[in-house]
């Protein structure tokens, strides 16, 4: 009983960071921040999902692939993220008009950047 609860819950806030993710992905203001929503929200929303499987369905073999896909989604997730960004820098994507500074222009390849914010 209390199990399900948990794993109810669980997955109630799983869903709802990975939707709070979606919406970050159609309204924030540029690349830079849409990519961390979607590192950051996502990638805890479906390891709390996750978790609420492994509450479900408990057993030695589900632990081992819940550990695992949780790893991994631990290892690249930031990885991807950064570069994703790292690549969107490079290829000059505009800073939204709110960015106050660029604290890597002149220092990354491609950091120049004579339009957007900053």
């Amino acid at each position: 009983m209390i199990r399900t609860v948990v794993a109810s819950a669980l997955l109630v806030v799983g869903t709802g960071l990975i939707a709070i993710s979606a919406l970050g992905l159609i309204r924030l203001p540029d690349v830079y921040n849409r990519m961390n929503a979607v590192a950051k929200a996502g990638s805890l929303g479906l390891i709390c999902v996750l978790l609420a499987v492994l509450l479900l369905m408990p057993g030695v073999r589900t632990a081992v692939v819940v550990l695992v896909a949780v790893g991994l989604q631990l290892v690249s997730a930031p990885v991807g993220g950064y570069a994703l960004a790292r690549a969107a820098y490079r290829a000059r994507s505009p800073l939204a008009d709110s960015t106050r500074y660029d604290e890597l222009a002149g220092r990354v390849p491609g950091g120049e950047r004579p339009e957007g914010g900053g």
